[in-house]
């Protein structure tokens, strides 16, 4: 039953990756949205093969300093497949593909920072690097039994710090860094336009999909994991109702970008979490990430004079943040015997919220350095020329 429970769970990742990107192409101009479709459709190549040669074994194999795995069992050489996961009744062979959808999403989220003004070459040269120096490491680190956030006692339950924070901040990078002056002019012009009817489909798979992303999580079809598939629908519902009562209030209408947006934000909040609180608490969860990322995304993007038009660090980056912080107020043993410490607000003092902030704190600065580098170089190998002649050569590509 839980092999059954997991493998679709790794069905509904799968179903993410296009959907993110139906998601994103309903916020750009027409002309843009094959080129956005090709590159994230791209990453089941690119990034899954790497997880089989060597993403895994750097992921959850070995340990060096508690930031890294080693690369003993590249191409997965001497791991028994069919032998049973750690502490669960799936085989190794369920968990790798289930994390390897993970590894697949991560860079599809980002990606709508640079996929219409960059090329295809630098965009796989990017993430093939990224992959190696942010997302392994950050997946050793949290959900590694010897990383040492998780030695810490941090809790992420479905990838709060790993992959939203990860993505918020490298799309902050991407798009502030990694893009000439009038890259960002034009894309400021151009999001102007989209297709509402994009973003409501884009948003009703990622919805589905992310019942596997945290449910799955579980490992198993436990108490946990319908607690995960509850939680992860009330909190977009509430961080959906937030958004657009915000917008009402101060635009004097609601809009379907808005609310579908609020969705988005309420599921990146719950992520973190999801294992880990009551249904009361998930409510609170939506309510708070979506009234954070409203805030971002309309007024401190602009008065921090941030070039975040795909709004990915908004929603990503800061309901991820929002996210992991509330884990550390409302975490509780009750839901879940894996908590060691109760959350603040759940009667268990200031341990568990101190060690949430530390790792929100190290996942910020980590992911940011790593991808500022990351960029510099970058620059120097791809001299890529960005103006208009250079953009419209680009959504041809």
């Amino acid at each position: 039953m839980d092999s059954a429970f997991m493998i679709l769970s790794i069905l509904l990742v799968w179903v993410m990756t296009p959907g993110i990107a139906i998601f994103y192409g309903g916020f750009i101009p027409k002309k843009d949205t094959t080129k956005m479709l090709f590159e994230t459709f791209l990453l089941f190549g690119v990034v899954g093969l790497m997880w089989f040669v060597i993403g895994y074994p750097l992921s959850f194999e070995g340990n060096n300093f508690g930031i890294i795995g080693n690369l003993n069992h590249i191409f997965l050489s001497g791991i028994n497949l069919t032998a049973i996961f750690p502490k669960t009744t799936i085989s190794n062979s369920i968990y790798i593909l289930f994390q390897m959808m993970f590894a697949i999403l991560t860079p599809a989220l980002f990606l709508g920072a640079i996929a219409t003004k960059k090329t295809t070459k630098y965009i796989i040269a990017f993430v093939a690097i990224w992959a190696v120096l942010v997302y392994y490491p950050l997946v050793h680190m949290v959900w590694s039994s010897t990383g040492f956030l998780a030695k810490l006692g941090v809790l992420d339950f479905a990838g709060g710090t790993v992959i939203h924070i990860d993505a918020g901040i490298t799309a902050l990078v991407l798009s502030n860094f990694a893009l000439s002056k009038h890259a960002q002019h034009a894309e400021a012009k151009e999001h102007a336009s989209g297709n509402a009817f994009w973003v409501l489909m884009g948003t009703v798979l990622l919805w589905i999909g992310w019942y596997g992303f945290n449910a799955g999580s579980a490992l198993a079809l436990n108490a946990q994991g319908i607690q995960a598939f509850f939680t992860t629908t009330m909190a977009p519902i509430t961080a959906m109702l937030t958004y657009g009562l915000l917008e009402n209030h101060f635009k004097g209408h609601a809009s379907m970008n808005g609310i579908c947006t609020g969705v988005i934000c309420g599921l990146v909040g719950i992520t973190p979490a999801t294992g880990f609180v009551t249904l009361p608490a998930s409510l609170i969860i939506g309510v708070v990430s979506a009234a954070g990322s409203y805030f971002f995304i309309n007024y401190l993007k602009y008065a921090w004079h941030i070039n975040d038009y795909m709004d990915i660090m908004g929603a990503h980056g800061v309901s991820g943040i929002l996210g992991s912080l509330m884990t550390g107020l409302f975490a509780t043993k009750a839901i879940n015997p894996n908590v060691v410490n109760n959350g603040l607000l759940e009667g268990g003092g200031f341990k568990q919220f101190g060690i949430q902030l530390f790792a929100v704190i190290f996942a910020i600065a980590f992911v940011f350095i790593m991808n500022f580098i990351i960029v510099k170089v970058l620059k120097k190998v791809f001299k890529e020329n960005t103006d208009a002649k250079s953009l419209k050569h680009l959504r041809t590509a």
